[in-house]
């Protein structure tokens, strides 16, 4: 046999020999190739060396040098165990490793059947796969994800690359993660009596040739203001009577038994505990039909570093997704001795995609709109969505009625009392400081009329734009003034008795659909200074988030 004279001191050091975490200093994606080449080894020759070289590598990086994302590396390398508060940057997680750890667990889960690896494959698929592409253009990918707060995807050392002139490691190892997403939702078990094992939930269908039948997977869409997994299974064979099989179906370890149900043809299923698998074995017949409901969690994880210091320094996920804050900076969130995440940690209605808006004005074909910078209100150019500046420019209607249902679409708030809440900071509000005054932001006081204003139809005449009147000074206007330049503070000006053309089109503006909207899967968590929009990783494209959270009661 000539392996032998192939391996490599990494194989070679403690951690075959007497399972120690020696991986620090390690080039990451040099060396997973390497225990996944240790795999192949195992599956040939059947020495159990090399079997036991992939476990504990797979326990040592998931217990010391793994991020909330279930991605490793910093900077290409692996740090010290145990200290990744250090390494929060913006280059964290080699999208390369992504790729090939999931190749381990992989392996990992096919020899040992444990529901460890399947759970460290979604969470790795979700958020270290799905948030490495800006949105849905394809081929716009990153080599790095930040983790460091306040970071961004487009402000790391390579930022976005491009279609067509971007040849990173990362390009190829990225365009195979994405042509692989139905790659492991299905393990088959042979055997007189065929198994098989569903171990990720996304819509798909399979030809199972061994249980002689199609099985169909149906997963409703999950929000996070019905916090449940919803899945169906359906059946269809052509075999009047198929042979004996077994359906094992994944009870994740992020769900709980309480309001968990499994139904077969609408009879009750007994559930298991949350990381086993529920199995099933019978002659299946055309038009079974197998429902599950799971309960998703919303928890807090503690990253990997054992100093007492950064005790505090958390993650949020909401079942397998990786919960950003939309900021720029700011981590701290106080919990005030609450008992319960719900206590600090609250869904974003449906509804409020509803109440969504962006304000603009366009004057020689240049687009402004009304903007929050650096909590001063402002008018910008339009900017390009999925960036930060396109969140500042969104803001949500708040009925002054706490009555009110809302609207079901911004016009519909003409001739009604509203606040206007920053999209990233909700809680707050833009207030008017009187006459001749700009435009700030502030915490929300709902006693306050200065916050208050009536939205009236343009006074511009036109039939698509809106004017904001102040509830405390009426007859006075938000205002944009008269000289177009981005940057131009809004203020609140009183309209005289004149008709002014200049006054009557810079208090009128046009109400858009918001330059960005809320994620089905959308949280506020109430923070120490103020309020984070909490919306997936995966979601997200250049605009500020942070991770890593400074939870403290």
């Amino acid at each position: 046999m000539l392996y032998p004279y192939f391996s490599t001191s990494f194989l070679m050091s403690p951690i075959s020999f007497v399972q120690v975490d020696s991986i620090s200093g390690f080039h990451a994606n040099t060396h997973i190739p390497v225990v996944i080449g240790s795999q192949m080894r195992y599956e040939v020759t059947g020495d159990p060396l090399y079997m036991a070289i992939s476990t504990f590598f797979m326990e040592i990086v998931n217990s010391s040098h793994a991020y909330a994302t279930g991605g490793t590396s910093a900077s290409e390398f692996w740090s010290d165990p145990k200290r990744l508060v250090s390494t929060l940057s913006t280059e964290n997680e080699e999208s390369c490793t992504t790729y090939n750890m999931l190749k381990v667990s992989r392996h990992l889960f096919r020899w040992t059947k444990e529901m460890a690896y399947v759970d460290y494959y979604e969470r790795a698929l979700t958020n270290g796969v799905l948030s490495i592409q800006r949105g849905r253009e394809p081929g716009v990918m990153i080599y790095m994800l930040p983790q460091a707060p306040g970071d961004s995807k487009a402000r790391s050392y390579h930022g976005w690359g491009t279609k067509f002139d971007s040849f990173w490691c990362c390009y190829g190892t990225g365009i195979e993660s994405f042509s692989k997403l139905g790659d492991s939702i299905y393990f088959e078990e042979e055997g007189k009596s065929p198994g098989l094992y569903v171990i990720q939930f996304i819509s798909s269908s399979l030809d199972w040739k061994s249980g002689q039948f199609v099985l169909n997977q149906k997963v409703e869409p999950v929000v996070s203001w019905d916090p449940y997994l919803r899945v169906t299974f359906a059946v269809s064979t052509e075999q009047k009577l198929g042979q004996s099989s077994t359906l094992n179906l994944r009870v994740p370890i992020w769900t709980y038994l309480s309001d968990a149900k499994a139904s077969l043809n609408a009879q009750n299923l007994p559930l298991p505990v949350p990381g086993s698998f529920l199995s099933i074995t019978r002659k299946w017949s055309h038009g079974d039909r197998l429902i599950l409901q799971l309960p998703i969690s919303l928890r807090t994880e503690a990253i990997k570093d054992d100093r007492p210091p950064y005790a505090s320094i958390q993650a949020i996920l909401f079942g397998p997704y990786l919960l950003a804050g939309l900021t720029s900076k700011d981590w701290d969130i106080k919990t005030g001795g609450a008992s319960s995440l719900s206590d600090w940690i609250t869904a974003v209605p449906a509804a409020y995609n509803s109440q969504i808006i962006s304000l603009a004005q366009e004057v020689s074909d240049v687009a402004f709109v009304f903007t929050n910078s650096n909590n001063s209100i402002k008018m910008e150019k339009l900017p390009e969505s999925g960036t930060d500046s396109a969140v500042h420019a969104t803001f949500r209607l708040v009925p002054k009625d706490v009555n009110s249902s809302g609207f079901l679409s911004p016009m519909d708030a003409i001739g009604k009392s509203v606040m206007l809440e920053p999209f990233d900071l909700p809680g707050m509000v833009v207030v008017q400081q009187g006459p001749k005054e700009k435009l700030t932001v502030s915490n929300d006081d709902s006693d306050n009329d200065s916050s208050v204003f009536r939205v009236v139809a343009g006074l511009n005449g036109r039939t698509d734009t809106v004017s904001l009147e102040s509830e405390s000074h009426k007859g006075c206007f938000v205002y944009s003034g008269v000289n177009y330049n981005a940057g131009t503070s809004v203020q609140l000006i009183c309209q005289s008795g004149s008709t002014d053309s200049e006054f009557l089109q810079a208090a009128s503006f046009v109400l858009k659909g918001g330059m960005a909207e809320y994620h089905p899967i959308s949280f506020v968590a109430k923070g120490a200074r103020r309020n984070f929009l909490l919306t997936p990783l995966l979601s997200l494209r250049d605009e500020s988030y942070t991770v890593y959270f400074n939870i403290q009661s």
